[in-house]
């Protein structure tokens, strides 16, 4: 039986029999194409019937493609999110800045005009912080003993008084705010003059007017201003308005509750009063006339009538010889009493007299 190869490895024409005869087709349909265009109709006929295996061919390639521009998108994109949030934090930030000194600067704008009104030289100070202690209501500002400060000085914003400088240290004072507990400050009503004095009422940030009568004119709504009888802070600025008034008949005095009227709590820039209001000199006290002591003892008082009568006895021998001389009796001439004169009372001792 003989063995015959299969028909794929049949050897026939050689290789380079082969490679000659394929290469001289080419050129002749190159040829062709090129000189008579005849190959035009056949290559686009072609080139239609091939078109869906050419697209299917590079589906692995547009699919690899996809993905690999699909997943550099994503990242990019989420790199543009991040740089994006990045951006409109800071663009936050920098609106919060931005707001932060427009508000300032009106601050500020209003503490000049408040500066101009009010008739005392005035000092600008920064709050530092507030005070460790939370039972009491201060704060700390920037400004102290180099600087020109005094112990006693008031403290105001644009809207009214703030505190008193209570504590002064080289670079830095303390102020202690109208709330707090230990504070008061005499005042009186803008609408009619009713006096009283204003004291803190501590955490609940409000203020108190005390020695009030229950029948004094006081409403809701009333403004309280300076007085100035203190001679520290200048009449007329504002000080709180009130919100509670409460009448007791039984009792000698109101309760009588008011709200600040300025930023107590919210301001960073303040004016601090550097001179005191001109007032004229007070009048020389009068010195009360004691009695004088003798031996240890109160001198006795002396009585103004016994007084006269004394002073009355002791003129009249004064005053007896300018009498008339009474005529001559027929008899001898009797002797005057010399001792009628020893007998009254102008003889008797002041100490007695007074007894």
């Amino acid at each position: 039986m003989e063995y015959s190869p299969p028909p794929l490895f049949k050897q026939g024409a050689s290789a380079r029999v082969k490679m000659m005869v394929f290469a001289g087709i080419s050129i002749a349909l190159l040829l062709v194409d090129s000189r008579m265009h005849a190959l035009t109709a056949v290559r686009q006929a072609v080139g239609t019937v091939l078109y869906p295996v050419q697209m299917a061919a590079l589906v692995p390639r547009d699919v690899a493609l996809g993905v690999g521009n699909y997943f550099s998108s994503l990242s990019s994109l989420e790199k543009q999110v991040r740089d994006l949030k990045h951006e409109q934090i800071a663009s936050a930030q920098i609106m919060q800045q931005a707001q932060l000194n427009i508000v300032e600067n009106n601050h500020l704008r209003k503490l000049m005009e408040a500066r101009e009104r009010v008739p005392v030289k005035t000092l600008m100070a920064e709050v530092l912080y507030d005070t460790r202690d939370s039972a009491t209501r201060k704060i700390v500002l920037d400004r102290g003993i180099q600087n020109g400060v005094e112990l006693g000085r008031p403290v105001i914003d644009n809207l009214g008084v703030v505190g008193q400088v209570t504590r002064v240290f080289p670079f830095t004072s303390e102020v202690t705010l109208l709330t707090d507990e230990e504070q008061a400050i005499p005042v009186q009503l803008l609408r009619n003059g009713v006096r009283s004095v204003a004291i803190g009422r501590g955490k609940s940030g409000t203020m108190e007017l005390r020695f009030t009568a229950p029948t004094a004119d006081i409403q809701i709504g009333d403004i309280v201003i300076t007085s100035g009888l203190d001679g520290l802070y200048p009449a007329g600025l504002a000080v709180a308005r009130v919100t509670l008034v409460e009448r007791n008949a039984h009792g000698p005095f109101g309760r009588v509750v008011c709200q600040p009227l300025a930023g107590i709590e919210r301001n960073t820039q303040l004016l601090i009063l550097m001179t005191s209001p001109e007032m004229p000199a007070r009048p020389p006290t009068e010195e009360v006339k004691t009695g004088r002591k003798i031996a240890g003892k109160m001198a006795p008082i002396k009585d103004p009538v016994k007084e006269a009568a004394a002073g009355g006895a002791a003129a009249a021998p004064a005053t007896a010889p300018a009498t008339p001389a009474a005529k001559p009796s027929a008899g001898p001439v009797p002797k005057p009493a010399a001792p009628a004169a020893a007998t009254t009372p102008a003889a008797v001792p002041p100490k007695e007299a007074t007894r």
